[in-house]
């Protein structure tokens, strides 16, 4: 037997379809590397406004906390309501380091409550804590405080990065907490 070899060359109409597969593959790729990177840049937005719902949801614990460490300012009508601001209570006595009688610590926790807002949340436009005496979710002008007495605490800000054409979306967060003496 005779065994026979035989070779097979490219013909001339396949030379070059190495290149052309290259740049659809190139051309795939940059495509797929625009998206991720769009991709990516929509998840820090997105990531940037959970991170200010978040320290507004603190925010509104520290100052329920400072209250219910005062429940003799909180329910005597010693000063825990605060009309919409945007600024901080100013001439406050300190009362880190010496003791202070009801009122004056109710003004102390408010303007430090006010200034962590003011830092924390760059874009904070408005805050308020008042009494919510009907329990409907708003201030109703309402400000003697009963037993139990019921707060409402408002903060709002706004944030630029969360709308992909930049333009301003307010946020707010609520919460109510019941306060009794006892």
């Amino acid at each position: 037997m005779h065994s026979h070899t035989t070779f097979f060359t490219p013909s001339i109409k396949q030379r070059g379809f190495s290149m052309v597969e290259i740049l659809v593959t190139v051309a795939i790729i940059a495509t797929s590397l625009l998206g991720t990177a769009g991709l990516q840049a929509y998840a820090m937005r997105v990531n940037q406004g959970a991170q200010l719902r978040t320290q507004a949801v603190f925010l509104a614990s520290d100052i329920v906390e400072r209250i219910e460490a005062n429940k003799a300012g909180a329910t005597s009508n010693d000063g825990y309501t605060l009309g919409e601001t945007s600024s901080a209570p100013t001439s406050v006595d300190t009362c880190a380091s010496s003791s202070c009688s009801a009122s004056n610590l109710a003004s102390y926790d408010l303007n430090q409550w006010s200034n962590s807002i003011a830092t924390l949340l760059p874009q904070a436009t408005a805050w308020e804590i008042c009494i919510d005496a009907n329990l409907d979710g708003a201030c109703d002008g309402t400000t003697i405080a009963t037993n139990p007495t019921n707060y409402l605490i408002r903060i709002s800000w706004t944030d630029r990065r969360y709308d992909k054409n930049n333009t301003d979306v307010t946020f707010s967060y609520t919460s109510t907490r019941t306060i009794s003496s006892n």
